[in-house]
């Protein structure tokens, strides 16, 4: 269970009512040059600078991402899936799904609590999801439908079914106290090798005539 600050408790109890808005923060890739870029969404009325975590982060409003389905807390180590559906027609989204790599792409979700009077923010928005953009598809609707872009995003224990490709290298395995168990395993199967009267690869060689000893009656 997240332990939240007094601030938000005491807010979250108070019968004033909440104002609560979504915020999506995603790492994806640059398709040319591979780096980094880190873009955000919210579904605030304009673009907002946040401080999280000692950095300031720039999300973009104005219908860029439109409220999402609610967030199921669970213990365990399931893979959970969240949908979040973002405008295509945004300037920010089309950058972010047709330019950028979304595939795999570390994501996270904040929610920002603001006072309903005043529409001053409580405390710095805090975090409710941690994962990886699982798919991005771009819905194009006929003539008079809506298109939008419907990211799935799954949790953070997607990392638990990764592989670990890196085990079975013969580098790799040269780091293990310089074990070189895997140094011929690039040519394993290919070399002509010979065990007694077989030969691995090959036709078994024929058995030798017996010859009878010199002197010997057989």
């Amino acid at each position: 269970m997240k332990a939240l600050s007094a601030t938000v408790l005491t807010y979250l109890q108070s019968r004033d009512g909440t104002v609560a808005k979504s915020m999506l923060w995603v790492r994806a890739r640059n398709r040319t040059t591979g780096d980094e870029v880190a873009v955000g969404l919210w579904t605030g009325d304009a673009d907002r600078d946040f401080t999280i975590g000692g950095a300031t982060r720039t999300y973009a409003g104005e219908g860029a991402m439109l409220p999402m389905d609610p967030i199921v807390q669970r213990a365990g180590v399931d893979v959970r899936l969240q949908r979040v559906i973002l405008n295509p027609l945004d300037p920010t989204v089309a950058y972010l799904t047709r330019t950028l790599d979304l595939g795999l792409a570390p994501v996270e979700l904040h929610r920002a609590l603001f006072d309903p009077a005043t529409g001053v923010l409580i405390e710095e928005p805090h975090r409710v999801w941690k994962g990886f953009v699982d798919s991005a598809p771009i819905t194009t609707p006929e003539i008079g439908g809506a298109s939008m872009v419907e990211l799935t995003l799954a949790s953070a224990a997607r990392q638990l079914q990764r592989g670990l490709t890196l085990t079975k290298s013969d580098a790799v395995q040269t780091l293990r106290a310089g074990d070189r168990f895997r140094r011929f395993q690039d040519v394993s199967g290919s070399v002509k090798v010979w065990w007694g009267a077989s030969r691995s690869g090959g036709p078994a060689t024929p058995p030798r005539p017996y010859v009878p000893p010199r002197g010997s009656d057989r």
